[in-house]
C-alpha cells in the first residue's frame, strides 16, 4: 500500500506532505493514523520529518491541512505547514496555480498570497486571524475571560514570567537575556516542563525569546520547544505569538514588521494595531518526492 508524498521544509521546519484528496477511504485513514505518523517521522526507519501535512478535501476553501505531529498527535494549526502546504497546491495543482490561496484549517480559513517566478513559489504570506487572548480560548486553567500576561509559572526550578496566546494553538512565551545559545539551552531544558504544566491543559508551546535593539531596529530572536515535536528549526505559529506577546508587554508596538530570527532563518510578522489579525511572511522550498509503503511502516511500529 504505497503511497506518493513530497518532503518540503519552511525554514528548516520540514514536513511529509500527503495529498489525500482523491485517495480511497482506506488509505487515506492509514496515512493519518498516529502509528503510521509517528513511523514516517523517525528520522532512522522513516522519511524524518516533525510532522505529516494531510491535504483533504474542503467544502469551504481550495484544501484542508491536516497538522500531525512527529509523536501522533494533532496539532490545530502551523505555520510553516501551512506555507508548505500552500507551496505545494500552487505548484502541483494547475486549476489552484493562482494568488491568494485559502487554506481550511483547524485555526478556520487562513488566506495564502502567493509570491511566484516562472511557476516556482518563492515566499509565502499568510494571514493568520486574530490572536486569541482570554485565557479559556488558550486554554489555561483556571480560564475565563483576563488575558494571561506575565504570568508566572515555575519549573525544575526556576521561575519563568509567560504571556500565552492562541494562533488556533496555544503558546506561552517568555522574555530572557540569554544570548542565542542560551535560547536553545533554555528551551531544551525547561520546555518539556512548561509544556505539561498544570496550568495548559492541552499542554502548550514553548517560546523562549530575547529583544535585540527594542528602540531602534528591533528584532527577536526566538527557540520554540514545540508541543509533540521538541526543538524544530522554526515554528511559524509561535513566531506569531511571540511578536503578539512582545506587543501586549509593551516590548514592541504592533503594526510593523518584525524580523523573528529563529534557528532555521528569519519569519516576517505584522500585528495589526487593534489585535484583529497577524500576518506571516516567509520562505517554503522543496525537498524530495517519492512514495512510501504505508502497510509496512505501520506493521512495524
Amino acid at each position: 500500500m504505497t503511497l506518493a508524498f513530497s518532503k518540503v521544509e519552511g525554514l528548516g521546519n520540514d514536513f511529509v506532505i500527503f495529498d489525500l484528496r482523491r485517495s480511497e477511504g482506506s488509505l487515506a485513514r492509514s496515512a493519518q493514523e498516529s502509528p503510521v505518523v509517528r513511523r514516517v517521522c523517525d528520522r532512522h526507519f522513516g522519511v524524518g520529518a516533525d510532522g505529516v501535512l494531510a491535504i483533504l478535501p474542503s467544502e469551504q476553501a481550495d484544501a484542508r491541512m491536516r497538522v500531525l505531529n512527529a509523536d501522533g498527535s494533532e496539532a490545530e494549526m502551523c505555520g510553516n505547514g501551512l506555507r508548505c502546504v500552500a507551496k505545494f497546491l500552487y505548484e502541483t495543482d494547475p486549476t489552484l496555480r493562482r494568488s491568494p490561496l485559502r487554506v481550511e484549517t483547524g485555526a478556520g480559513v487562513l488566506t495564502c498570497s502567493i509570491d511566484s517566478l516562472g511557476g516556482e513559489v518563492r515566499t509565502v504570506t499568510v494571514e493568520m486571524g486574530q490572536p486569541r487572548l482570554a485565557r479559556r480560548d488558550i486554554p489555561m486553567s483556571p480560564g475565563g475571560a483576563e488575558r494571561a500576561i506575565r504570568v508566572p509559572v515555575d519549573a525544575l526550578g526556576r521561575r519563568f514570567d509567560f504571556t500565552c496566546v492562541s494562533m488556533g494553538n496555544p503558546h506561552a512565551v517568555t522574555f530572557v537575556s540569554e544570548s542565542d545559545a542560551g535560547l536553545r539551552d533554555l528551551a531544551e531544558t525547561f520546555g518539556p516542563a512548561v509544556e505539561h504544566a498544570a496550568i495548559f491543559p492541552n499542554r502548550t508551546n514553548v517560546e523562549l525569546a530575547r529583544i535585540r535593539d527594542p528602540q531602534r531596529d528591533p528584532e527577536i530572536d526566538l527557540v520554540v520547544w514545540e508541543r509533540g515535536c521538541g526543538i524544530t528549526l522554526a515554528c511559524g505559529t509561535g513566531a506569531c505569538a511571540t511578536v503578539v506577546a512582545a506587543c501586549l508587554e509593551e516590548r514592541l508596538l504592533a503594526g510593523r514588521e518584525i524580523a523573528v530570527n529563529l534557528p532555521g532563518g528569519t519569519l516576517y510578522i505584522t500585528v495589526a494595531p487593534d489585535y484583529s489579525g497577524v500576518r506571516m511572511r516567509g520562505p517554503a522550498t522543496n525537498v524530495f518526492k517519492a512514495e512510501v509503503d504505508l502497510e509496512r511502516l505501520g506493521r512495524t511500529d
